[in-house]
This record gives structure tokens, C-alpha cells and sequence, in this order.
């Protein structure tokens, strides 16, 4: 006799009664992939989905494909109505995913459990069932291996599954289709603009050899002039602390690497020190260790680590030109990295780095303006993205039981 589960905590309206809790053995019948591999794709012949695709470019729902295999005996066809699990892994999270495959004669590819639903369960419901929610922590358990994870279709079959009636799994599977499209939009839009940086970036900085670049604002024509760092910019260093004087609360907050790129926690200072240890808002800083590039601070009076920099320009050089250079021309910086355990450059070596930029500062002005606005537009369509993703992982966790 069929367990009920427990309900969702977000759910559409009309819908109230309990899901219906069923291993997938007996709701689903079972196949594996043919023996498709990576060096099967050619340029045209049959489509063909692969599992390495789940890892590369997943998708819940995969309505085409565009890798191609000649025919051959043997071959599994895709009927539209079916899922698709990974066989193999490296990790048991990665492993624990599915997707729905809704085009009928696409080849599928070793190494893919596949499994085919009846109809009191729609692919696509299931596909996200499997990929979230208390399925995917399931299935994530049952991943056997150490270096690499395995799941067979005995492991899928004992799992259970949680399910309402096939209407609801419908207006499910489509609200968060829906959801991943505008999401695939905004990734799209975000992936152009960052091409397009870099192609400006290429167009109107000069190339190697050369002292002018392809593109140029009106107006300016002279070459640009070969600088070193050091001439035109003076690395600060920030300042080393002992354990004892950091604190979880004080006057100062204290700057550390860490917190331009993940939400570390703060710490604070007491301490009273010399005007150039203290960033400000719209400071130029420059991270040298572990992770590195320039960054301008946008926050209140803070005290930076150590392994800051803060960047005092010359009248020469100006601040967002600055920032651009830095940012275009830091694989050339670090090329000269030092340190095993803890990789590092040195102010030496970045101050002795040479630099072509133009000698008017109104050009700089006009560079730097344009590459800031570009990367403001970025930054926007980084934000939707990741907003868009928050909402989706929060609406997975409560709409799925």
C-alpha cells in the first residue's frame, strides 16, 4: 500500500491534496544508454546526447542538441518521454541530477541510466524531483565509489519518491521551465557583454608592438607611451595584524582579501594609525595574494590587510583608466608571481611592469568612463542572474516535498 507524503509548503491554488509516496521501481521502467563516447561526435549524423553534457551544460529540460554521431546497430532512441540520470561522477552531488529529454530520436550516449516514467508522473516533474528536495539527498547517498561515484538502476529503483496528481505535476514542471528560460536569458545576455568587454578591451588598447590602438575616441591621435608602473602609480602596503589585535567588534573594520569575493566574516580594530593605512570610498586597491586584480572600494573607512595594496596615482594616470589597465594587463603582472604555499607578486615587481597608455588624461577620462559603465551593465545582469537562481533553489525547496 502506497505511503502519503507529507505536502509542500508553497503550493498553486486548488491544489490540497496529500502527495503520494512510491518507490521509482514502481512507477517507472529502466534502460541504460548505448556506448556513445566523446569520440563519436562528428560534424553532422544522428543527434546525440552524451552523459558529460550533464556536467558541461545541464539542463532540467533538453529539447535539442548539438553534438552528432554516425548511426549505428544497437543505438537507444530517445521516445521525448523520458529521463536521464548520470551513471558516473566525480562527486555524489554532481552525480544526483536528472534530466528530461522531450525530443523523440536524439542517440543516447554510454554511461546514462534512463529511465521511463508511467503515466501517473510527468517527466519533467520528475526530472526536478530528482534534481532537488529530498530525492536528490537520496540519491546523492546511494552514489558508491571513491574517486569515481557510480549509480545503477537498482539504486534508482529503491528510491522513493514523492508526487501529487499529474495536473499539478504539470503546473510545476512548467512554472520552473519557465524559470529556467528567463534564467538561460539573462545568462546569455550576461555571456555577450562579457565577450563584448573583451573584444573592446582588445580594439582599444594597442596591440602587441604596436602604440595606437584599432579604436579611439574622436579627436585623440598622438601614440601612446610606454610607462612603468612604478613612474606612474605607488603600491601602499597594507598592514599585518596578530591574532590578539583583531576583534569581532570596533571602530575600524578590517579589510582582508577574503571579503572582496565570498561573505567572510569582518573583524575590527582599535587601533589609531597613519592616514595611508586606511582605504576610503573610492579608493584603487590591489589584491597580491592567493587571488588577485584591482578593485575600487565602494564602502565606509576601513583599514586594509596586509596582502592589499592601496594605489596612489600620479596626476599622470587616471583612476578608472587605472583600474582597466590593471584588470587587461594581469596575466602579464602575474607572470612574475613568487611562493609555493603562499603564491604572491611582489610591489617590486608590479611597480617595474611596464605599461603603454595614453599620455592625455582626458583619453584615459574617456576609456576608463566607457569600461566602467560596460562593466556597471555586467554587474546588473550578474545580480538578476543570481537572484533569479536564489529564487528558483528557495521556490525548489518549499515546492517539492
Amino acid at each position: 500500500m502506497a505511503e502519503q507524503a507529507k505536502v509542500p509548503s508553497i503550493r498553486f491554488a486548488g491544489f490540497t491534496d496529500p502527495w503520494e509516496q512510491r518507490k521509482l521501481g514502481e512507477i517507472a521502467s529502466f534502460s541504460k544508454g548505448s556506448g556513445y563516447s566523446k569520440a563519436d561526435i562528428r560534424e553532422s549524423g544522428i543527434p546525440l546526447f552524451l552523459y558529460g553534457r550533464m556536467y558541461t551544460q545541464y539542463e532540467t529540460r533538453v529539447d535539442s542538441v548539438d553534438t552528432f554521431a554516425a548511426p549505428r546497430p544497437g543505438t537507444l532512441y530517445s521516445k521525448g518521454t523520458e529521463i536521464v540520470v548520470p551513471a558516473s561522477g566525480e562527486s555524489a552531488e554532481d552525480i544526483a541530477r536528472a534530466s528530461a529529454i522531450t525530443r523523440e530520436g536524439i542517440a543516447l550516449g554510454g554511461d546514462l541510466n534512463v529511465v521511463y516514467p508511467q503515466r501517473m508522473v510527468t517527466p519533467l516533474f520528475l526530472a526536478y524531483g530528482l534534481s532537488h528536495g529530498s530525492s536528490q539527498k537520496l540519491l546523492a547517498q546511494k552514489a558508491q565509489g571513491k574517486t569515481i561515484v557510480h549509480i545503477h538502476a537498482s539504486d534508482l529503483k529503491g528510491l522513493g519518491i514523492a508526487f501529487p496528481d499529474v495536473t499539478e505535476q504539470q503546473a510545476i514542471g512548467t512554472f520552473f521551465s519557465s524559470l529556467d528560460d528567463l534564467i538561460t536569458l539573462h545568462q546569455r545576455k550576461y555571456d555577450k557583454l562579457v565577450i563584448f568587454k573583451k573584444s573592446m578591451l582588445e580594439k582599444m588598447f594597442p596591440k602587441d608592438g604596436e602604440s595606437v590602438p584599432e579604436i579611439r575616441f574622436a579627436g585623440f591621435t598622438d601614440p601612446w607611451e610606454q610607462r612603468k608602473l612604478g613612474e606612474v602609480a605607488h603600491f601602499i602596503n597594507g598592514r599585518a595584524y596578530s591574532q590578539n589585535e583583531l576583534l569581532f567588534s570596533g571602530k575600524y573594520p578590517v579589510l582582508r582579501v577574503g571579503n572582496f569575493y565570498t561573505n567572510d566574516s569582518w573583524y575590527y580594530s582599535d587601533l589609531e594609525l597613519e592616514d595611508k593605512n586606511y582605504a576610503y570610498e573610492g579608493d584603487l586597491l590591489y589584491t597580491w595574494s592567493a587571488t588577485f586584480g584591482p578593485h575600487i572600494w565602494h564602502g565606509n573607512k576601513v583599514i586594509y590587510h596586509y596582502h592589499i595594496w592601496k594605489v596612489q596615482l600620479e596626476a599622470a594616470l587616471e583612476k578608472l583608466f587605472a583600474f582597466q589597465l590593471l584588470e587587461r594587463d594581469k596575466e602579464r603582472i602575474l607572470s612574475d608571481k613568487n611562493g609555493s604555499t603562499m603564491v604572491h607578486i611582489t610591489k617590486t615587481g608590479i611597480e617595474n611592469t611596464s605599461v603603454l597608455m595614453p599620455c592625455s588624461v582626458e583619453e584615459q577620462r574617456r576609456i576608463g568612463a566607457f569600461f566602467d559603465h560596460l562593466d556597471s551593465i555586467i554587474t546588473l545582469h550578474q545580480r538578476k542572474l543570481e537572484l533569479l537562481r536564489n529564487i528558483k533553489k528557495s521556490l525548489l525547496d518549499k515546492m517539492f516535498v
